[in-house]
C-alpha cells in the first residue's frame, strides 16, 4: 500500500469513528494504525480545512465531530449473511444523518433496491459500494462482479438481446424470480433519484429528471467483461417526496403500480425507421401486466402505418382492458396514430 493509500485509509478511518471517540479520536486511530498521535492529528486538521470534520471547545475538552460532507466507501464479499438493511445502517447511515427526510427517504429506498439486487441476482462474489455528500449532492455507486444484469435478463426471460433486456427494464415489472421479486425496484429508483445510470454488457441506460426522455448509450464496460454498475444522484435541495413518485404511477383510485410509461425513441435502433409491425409486437411486450400504458413519442419524428395500427387498433381491440394513451406526438406520427384509432 501506497503512502497516499494508507493516508486515504486512515482519513476514511477517522470519518467514521469520530461519532463514537469524540473526545480521544486522535489516540484511538493511533492505536490501529500504530502511527503517533501527531500524526493522526495532521489528518484531522487536514480533514476540518476541507470540511469533513468540525471541532468544538480546546485543549483536553476539544471534542471532534462530523462535518457537512461525508464519504464512505467499500469491497465486501458477497457472504452469507450480508444484508442490504444492515450494510446500510452499520457503514452508511451517518452519511445522511442530518439531512432532509425526503432526501434520507429516497437515498434509503435506492440503496438497498440496489444492493439487494446485487445479492439475490448478480452471482457475483463482491460489491463495491460508495458514498459521497459533497454541498450540493448524494452520490450513490454500487459495482458488481456478477454475470451483467442485462445479459442474464436476456437469457432468462429469452429476449433477443441485450438491448432488448434494457428496454424491458425500463418498462417495470421485469423480475427473473417473481415468487420473491416485483420486478418494481429498478424501475422506481430510476425515478425517485434526479440522475440513475447502469451499465453492463457495453450498455448504458440513463435517466435524467431535467432530460425529456431516457437514452441508451455505448458503455465503457465492454460487452465481454462481467459486472453491473448502478450511478444514482439527488441534490441536495430535492423537494421530490418518494410517495408521490409511487402515487405517478398508480391509476386513477388505484394504491398500485398499474401504469407505465414507454419511451418508444428506446426501441428504435440506431437510425432504424419504427415502420413494421414486428418492432411494435417489441414495445408491447409485457405491458398486459398493467391497466394505463402511455407510449412517450418524445424524440420520434414519424412511424410507419403498420407500427401504428399494431399497437392502436390490433393490440387495443384485443386488449380493451387496458388504456393505450399516445404522448408527445409530432404531426407526422399522430396522423397515423389518429388513422389507427379511427379504423378500430
Amino acid at each position: 500500500m501506497s503512502n497516499k493509500e494508507r493516508g486515504e485509509q486512515i482519513r476514511r478511518q477517522i470519518i467514521r469513528d469520530v461519532r463514537h471517540h469524540p473526545i480521544d479520536i486522535a489516540k484511538h486511530i493511533a492505536t490501529i494504525f500504530s502511527i503517533s498521535v501527531q500524526a493522526v492529528n495532521n489528518h484531522i486538521k487536514r480533514l476540518e480545512t476541507e470540511g469533513w470534520l468540525n471541532s468544538s471547545g480546546t485543549g483536553k475538552g476539544k471534542r471532534y465531530f462530523l462535518g457537512d460532507l461525508r464519504h464512505y466507501k467499500s469491497l465486501f464479499p458477497l457472504a452469507e449473511g450480508f444484508a442490504e438493511d444492515s450494510v446500510w445502517r452499520d457503514y452508511y447511515a451517518f452519511v445522511f444523518d442530518g439531512l432532509p427526510e425526503n432526501i434520507v427517504d429516497i437515498c434509503h429506498y435506492g440503496f438497498t433496491e440496489m444492493v439487494n439486487n446485487v445479492i439475490d441476482h448478480s452471482g457475483g462474489e463482491q460489491v463495491y459500494i460508495s458514498v459521497v455528500r459533497d454541498k450540493e449532492k448524494i452520490v450513490i455507486a454500487v459495482v458488481d462482479d456478477g454475470e451483467g444484469i442485462f445479459r442474464k435478463i436476456k437469457r432468462l426471460c429469452d429476449l433477443s438481446d441485450e438491448r432488448q433486456a434494457l428496454f424491458e427494464l425500463s418498462k417495470g415489472k421485469l423480475t427473473t424470480d417473481p415468487e420473491n421479486h416485483t420486478g418494481e425496484g429498478i424501475f422506481f429508483t430510476s425515478r425517485v433519484f434526479d440522475e440513475f445510470e447502469i451499465e453492463s454488457c457495453g450498455i448504458r441506460f440513463s435517466h435524467d429528471d431535467t432530460f425529456d426522455f431516457d437514452v441508451i448509450l455505448e458503455s465503457s464496460i465492454s460487452f465481454d467483461k462481467d459486472g453491473t454498475v448502478v450511478y444514482m444522484l439527488i441534490r441536495r435541495d430535492s423537494t421530490r417526496q418518494i410517495q408521490a413518485v409511487f402515487d405517478d404511477y398508480a391509476g386513477p383510485d388505484e394504491f398500485q403500480f398499474n401504469k407505465t410509461i414507454i419511451p418508444v425513441r428506446l426501441a428504435q435502433y440506431g437510425n432504424e425507421k419504427l415502420v413494421s409491425r414486428s418492432q411494435a409486437k417489441r414495445l408491447l411486450a409485457r405491458v398486459e401486466r398493467f391497466h394505463y400504458v402511455i407510449f412517450d413519442f418524445e424524440g420520434v419524428l414519424a412511424i410507419g402505418q403498420a407500427f401504428a395500427d399494431e399497437i392502436f387498433r390490433v393490440y387495443a381491440q384485443a386488449h380493451p382492458e387496458i388504456t393505450l394513451l399516445p404522448d408527445n406526438m409530432e404531426p407526422n406520427v399522430e396522423k397515423m396514430v389518429s388513422r389507427a384509432i379511427a379504423s378500430r
